[in-house]
């Protein structure tokens, strides 16, 4: 159940201001029932007309995806390539949350909630994402540290990011090194490495705030729980504050 102010908004009709004075006005009808309180609540399973006019409203669905290699993050692709829409059974019109290129594999949200989806990848409130990259070469720490500072990628400074070598393969001469960034700018981890001197061979995104990957293989998705869109956005709403 959500004010009745909300849905009308975030269905499109008009801007929630608005939607108040309507209902104030008495022009909003609630299963035909007319509604005047500016608390009144009402679900997506209700028939809500306003001036006459009644709302088509989609219920939420928040998909977390395990993105394969070779798929594209959008709702459809000019070239006829697999995208990420491909991959879910839905009858809502979802969108992804931010992006995974093209060669990149890992997690990936899709929903309908445009309030949410605008929450997270708003870099004010510093979600936080998680890679493996496995890069050409043996990294130097010390560079590592100097990119985990903050490292200039297209004109401007990233925010500062965590990172931890995982493993070092002399023999074939790679790294495999977990970076956690808190934005997400267009290829940002793959040029902050190649800002220091590094290749990305192979990325993969691990962890999405509190979500991981746990029980999915590459193509499988699930729904997240109630429990967990709560939390999601309890969690931006304290990040926005810190």
């Amino acid at each position: 159940m959500e004010r009745l102010q909300k849905i009308i908004a975030n269905s499109g009709y008009c801007s929630r201001r608005k939607a108040e004075q309507l209902i104030i006005d008495g022009k909003v009808l609630v299963n035909g029932r007319q509604v005047t309180d500016l608390g009144s609540k009402a679900s997506s399973s209700d028939v809500i007309t306003v001036e006459g006019h009644a709302l088509k409203l989609e219920n939420k669905e928040y998909i977390l995806l395990y993105k394969p290699r070779g798929v594209v993050t959008t709702t459809n692709d000019e070239k006829n390539r697999k995208t990420v829409m491909d991959l879910v059974e839905s009858t809502n019109r979802l969108y992804p949350v931010g992006r995974l290129d093209y060669d990149t594999s890992g997690l990936l949200l899709l929903t309908n909630d445009g309030q949410l989806t605008n929450l997270l990848i708003h870099p004010s409130n510093k979600v936080e994402k998680v890679y493996l990259a496995k890069l050409q070469g043996i990294v130097d720490p010390a560079l590592l540290k100097k990119m985990s500072l903050g490292i200039v990628i297209d004109g401007k400074k990233t925010a500062k990011s965590k990172f931890k070598i995982k493993k070092i393969d002399k023999k074939k001469n790679t790294s495999l090194v977990e970076l956690t960034i808190y934005e997400g700018r267009n290829h940002q981890v793959k040029k902050m490495f190649k800002a220091i001197g590094y290749d990305v061979i192979k990325l993969k995104r691990e962890r999405f705030s509190f979500l991981d990957l746990k029980g999915l293989t590459s193509g499988e998705y699930r729904h997240l729980s109630i429990k967990e869109v709560k939390t999601l956005y309890a969690l931006t709403k304290k990040q926005g504050r810190d």
